[in-house]
């Protein structure tokens, strides 16, 4: 018999489809009672009061992950087990006991064991260097070892597809690289640039780092009740997010990947240099799509430019492309003299009627028409 904290959650995440999943948490030591409640998916009620367990007795899936000071991996590697058929139900053990964690049926972040068929995914270990596959180098943390064995099975779920179809596997792969690598690079030391240049500004806005700050400060009580309050609210702060980032990925960035090819393999009906595209409906992420597309389709002349219209203020842009996915510069800027220009000016300085401004960093222009925004793009091809 031991004493323990007991928090259960029932929340409802919306993805494509509705699911439901329910999360309670064992963390060792006394306990006095807290109750609270915040906001998870549509609804989420969360309380704690302390509880004895015989386990001998216990019935539910345990999850162990390891007490004290907790970070964003762990935090997200147990929500992502809740939103799994295997371990919707279970029960999250907080300790370091070798002989209570024994008892799990997956231990995350802790044991210094990596081994998926007996779910153990710690990634402390001398010798660990396991990393997501496909072209990815970073070293997983204990995130990125369950969504890499778990990962599939949730966002397939959560298309209602099935587990081995393209979209799924698309995904899948994105959600790792826009989302989980991240977490397993900051929890694994790991620059996000290759320099020792000291950062220009710092960046405290990272999920990791809003985890973190779900500590207790130094100045604040470290005990039981004050670590696993704020564990919980860090499992719901990694479920919202990565909930969200699902959401984008199915519901917009999959979407625009078909936009993209279409606008590249269209590109020469638009001009015969092949190097400015056209979107037919603003919005799309063609950022996220276009380097790699122009590697698959075969693109040996680099587009320069993209057209879209503005849906708020119904004209046209202007946009030049970045030489590299993420970069503020441009494979070639809009013309120098025309640069910080607006409206008639504009026009007068490039001789294109219904201008209406470029950007004084040559990034982005705008048009009234389309016809006018299309000979700007020419112009600037030829510039």
């Amino acid at each position: 018999m031991r004493q323990t904290f007991r928090y259960t959650a029932n929340h409802s995440a919306k993805l494509l489809i509705q699911r439901t999943s329910y999360l309670r948490a064992y963390s060792a030591g006394p306990a006095v009672a807290h109750r609270g409640s915040s906001n998870w998916g549509s609804s989420t009620a969360i309380m704690a009061t302390t509880a004895v367990v015989d386990s001998n007795k216990r019935k539910a899936l345990q999850v162990g992950t390891h007490s004290g000071t907790f970070h964003c991996d762990e935090c997200l590697g147990c929500y992502l087990l809740s939103q799994t058929s295997q371990f919707k139900d279970a029960t999250i053990i907080r300790s370091r006991d070798p002989t209570i964690l024994s008892q799990c049926d997956v231990v995350v972040d802790v044991g210094g064991v990596y081994d998926s068929t007996s779910n153990r995914f710690d990634h402390h270990q001398r010798g660990f260097t396991e990393v997501f596959g496909y072209g990815f180098s970073t070293k997983l943390s204990s995130a990125g070892l369950v969504y890499k064995h778990y990962g599939r099975e949730i966002v397939a779920a959560a298309m209602n597809l099935p587990v081995d179809h393209s979209h799924v596997e698309a995904a899948y792969l994105q959600l790792y690289k826009s989302f989980i690598e991240a977490v397993d690079a900051i929890d694994n030391g790991v620059n996000q640039f290759d320099c020792d240049t000291p950062p220009k500004y710092v960046n405290n806005t990272t999920l990791s780092a809003r985890v973190a700050n779900l500590n207790p400060t130094w100045n604040q009580p470290y005990t039981d009740e004050t670590l696993l309050a704020g564990f919980f609210k860090a499992v719901q702060l990694t479920g919202q997010e990565f909930t969200a980032a699902l959401q984008y990925v199915v519901n917009s960035w999959l979407p625009a990947k078909h936009v993209v090819v279409e606008a590249i393999s269209q590109r020469y009906d638009v001009d015969s240099s092949g190097q400015i595209i056209t979107f037919k409906q603003g919005g799309a992420p063609w950022k996220e799509h276009l380097f790699e597309l122009e590697k698959q389709m075969g693109v040996t002349t680099p587009i320069l430019y993209v057209l879209y219209e503005d849906e708020r203020e119904k004209k046209w842009r202007i946009q030049a492309v970045p030489p590299v996915a993420g970069s503020f510069g441009q494979r070639k800027g809009l013309p120098a003299a025309w640069r910080g220009l607006r409206d008639e000016e504009l026009s007068r300085a490039c001789g294109i009627p219904g201008c209406v401004f470029v950007h004084a960093g040559g990034f982005i222009g705008g048009n009234n028409t389309y016809g006018g925004v299309l000979k700007m793009a020419q112009k600037s091809v030829a510039a």
